[in-house]
């Protein structure tokens, strides 16, 4: 995560140094999580045939390969070199992401929604550590700035690969490994299954939708690269400091309920980041980003766990994963787009549609849920 943070704050920038055609400054984020989509499928069956700790490690591995190639690519001015070193980092970014489902599939049921605020209350030390290593490796290598970044990325993904080899997680047993569950249709038909889906999918691409033109934003409007990572550090505090209590909330609210607060909280922050291009503005509307997909993001991965046995874990989670993913390429690659021909206060727009779907479905299962009820 701290890598994560730490490329969020740049990428946007380096794509801009890069691209001779600075709309496309963007593209190499989109290709990330295009590659990031692209994987999370093989990821996962790949984690169900080798196991969680061989599969994470495989991962690692291979952001480092995507590290290493994106500090050449910058050294070397090449920005094709940088959109393929990208996407090799989505590639790594896909395994992962798994590391919510694997604490959840190892937790007891009333414990799930905690085990997977936990694990991502990690980002409080990447939200800190992230954009401080961005402030100091950025001229590491001056001339050729941000190589520094990707080299610092590459030193934390070696520390992670030996953190990595004291996982134990029980692999499924040889009957679970045959037993494949039902058909996926059948489990993605499910209404709990598409409002989780659509609570992850878009409370993810409207924050990247935000966080990726950040950047560009704020260079736009005479701010300063340090204001630019303080205001990417605190909308990651944003986005993971509620893990320690969101699992709790979810307990006692009900998912529904907090995913409902979340989309309030992304309203929130299209009123306060249309009132103005200052940097308080920056702050406080990507702050409020980052809490309103805290809460959708965790409890859509919360209301999945309710839709799978263990024997479908994999296909599961890889499909939800798949769409989360999906819909965030789109969002990053719309996002300098967006910004380029339209403004600021349009990527703030184009947050609305998104949440008021997933209202509207969190609205219909509620219906759903209470027609079940009835009929029980």
């Amino acid at each position: 995560m701290s890598g994560s943070s730490l490329v969020a704050t740049v990428a946007a920038l380096v794509g801009f140094m890069l691209a001779e055609d600075k709309s496309l400054a963007t593209l190499p984020v989109a290709c990330q999580f295009l590659a990031t989509m692209s994987s999370t499928i093989p990821a996962s069956l790949l984690m169900r045939r080798i196991g969680r700790r061989a599969g994470f490690t495989t991962g690692q591995c291979i952001g480092f390969a995507g590290t290493t190639a994106a500090a050449l690519a910058i050294y070397y001015e090449s920005f094709t070199g940088f959109v393929c070193a990208s996407a090799v980092l989505g590639v790594h970014n896909a395994f992962w992401q798994y590391y919510r489902f694997a604490a959840a599939d190892t937790a007891t049921v009333a414990y799930r929604s905690r085990a997977i605020s936990f694990v991502l209350a990690g980002g409080v030390i990447a939200a800190i550590v992230g954009p401080e290593l961005a402030k100091a490796s950025v001229g590491l290598f001056d001339p050729v700035r941000y190589a520094g970044n990707y080299a610092c990325v590459a030193v934390l993904i070696l520390c992670a690969i030996c953190v990595l080899q004291f996982l134990d997680i029980p692999p499924l047993t040889a009957a679970e490994r045959q037993d494949s569950g039902r058909p996926l249709k059948q489990i993605a038909a499910q209404p709990a299954f598409i409002v989780a889906a659509m609570s992850a999918m878009f409370g993810y691409a409207i924050m990247v939708l935000a966080m990726t033109a950040t950047p560009l934003a704020m260079v736009h409007d005479g701010l300063s690269f340090a204001d630019t990572a303080f205001v990417i550090e605190w909308h990651i505090l944003g986005m993971f400091v509620p893990s320690f209590f969101t699992g709790h909330l979810i307990s006692r609210f009900g998912v529904l309920n907090i995913i409902t607060f979340g989309i309030v909280l992304m309203s929130a922050a299209v009123l306060v980041s249309t009132t103005g291009n200052g940097l308080l503005q920056f702050w406080a509307g990507l702050v409020l980003i980052g809490l309103g997909w805290n809460c959708m993001f965790v409890g859509g991965s919360t209301l999945l766990t309710e839709c799978y046995t263990p024997a479908e874990r994999a296909k599961v989670q890889a499909l939800n994963d798949f769409l989360v993913f999906s819909a965030v390429a789109g969002a990053s690659f719309s996002s300098g787009q967006i910004l380029h021909y339209s403004g600021w206060a349009w990527i703030n727009f184009a947050m609305l549609g998104p949440m008021t779907l997933v209202l509207l479905a969190t609205i219909w299962l509620r219906l759903w849920q209470g027609r079940a009820r009835i009929a029980a």
